[in-house]
């Protein structure tokens, strides 16, 4: 499509997408930090990574030697 477009018109297309990213309100990181934090820390129990595989269930275990995350 910009290939179609002269630099002009380019210009001018980006020129209307930064006015209105301009106009978008905008929230502090830290305004959402609580939310993201109460989000993963509810989820963590049944979180397979933090949990880990039990031996007998992990297909890695065993002939094939093991995977160790220290």
């Amino acid at each position: 499509m910009a290939r179609d477009m002269s630099d002009k018109e380019i210009l001018k297309m980006e020129l209307e997408q930064l006015k209105k990213e301009v106009n978008t309100t905008r929230t502090p990181v830290a305004a959402n930090c609580a939310e993201t934090i109460a989000f993963v820390e509810e989820r963590l129990p049944n979180d397979p990574l933090i949990k880990g595989v039990p031996d007998d269930k992990n297909p890695y275990k065993g002939d094939k030697g093991g995977c160790i995350i220290t």
